[in-house]
């Protein structure tokens, strides 16, 4: 999902600070919530954990450019599953600005539409959950067909916040469009396989009962709401 350098330059890449200073917020106020609920050791450990893997999902994990942006295996509805919005979001902002640094400065400069399109999504399907699993079911309970409604709600977040951007920034073209729509098809490929990680993680989670109320992991993982 990383944008391609040059599709959005000039003035208007100043929206893409705006929208991400929007998701910051909506990151921070998350990552409050937690910490009055269960500490600021508990923010710390989830966020460097979440902060392992997604630079592990972008660095490591096979990532193909496709269209206007790259065809990346995210994962978010599994790091929302096990952690927790809050440092779900800290994660992929961390992940992908150390990737940046370090790997591909040629991308710092997309960082804050690229955080926007990560983060967005992530909070619509913190939504999206809140109405699909019934209250008091652990996570650990889910059926496919609630996991495919996460996936779909993030995987499709992503492509239609990659499409604002590149319209955005190159107008309704035969050509971005066209571009636009081979990203479109091969990014909702992900949607296949995301729902079927996700069940396996947390067919591995129901053997964590001793951790069922460590800071580590998402309290709603393995306890009801």
């Amino acid at each position: 999902m990383h944008i391609e350098p040059g599709i959005v330059e000039g003035p208007k890449i100043i929206l893409s600070y705006l929208t991400a200073g929007g998701a910051g917020l909506c990151g921070a106020y998350a990552a409050w919530q937690l910490i009055k609920e269960r500490g600021i050791s508990a923010l710390m450990m989830r966020t460097a954990a979440t902060t392992a893997l997604v630079f592990t999902f972008f660095q490591v994990f096979p990532h193909y450019p496709v269209g206007v942006s790259e065809v990346h295996l995210i994962l978010g509805s599994t790091l929302f599953l096990l952690f927790g919005v809050a440092p779900a979001a800290i994660g992929l902002a961390s992940g992908l600005l150390i990737q940046g640094l370090f790997f591909a400065p040629f991308d710092l400069p997309q960082y804050g539409m690229n955080i926007t399109t990560l983060l967005v999504p992530l909070f619509a399907l913190q939504l999206v959950a809140n109405r699909v699993i019934a209250p008091h079911t652990p996570y650990v309970a889910l059926r496919y067909r609630q996991a495919l409604a996460l996936s779909t709600t993030y995987q499709a977040g992503i492509v239609t916040w990659v499409a604002f951007w590149a319209l955005y920034g190159e107008g309704f073209s035969g050509q971005a469009v066209a571009s636009l729509a081979t990203f479109g098809a091969a990014y909702m490929t992900v949607i296949i396989i995301e729902p079927l990680a996700d069940l396996g993680v947390l067919a591995a989670a129901k053997g964590l009962h001793r951790m069922k109320d460590s800071a580590l992991l998402n309290s709603r993982l393995l306890n009801p709401a």
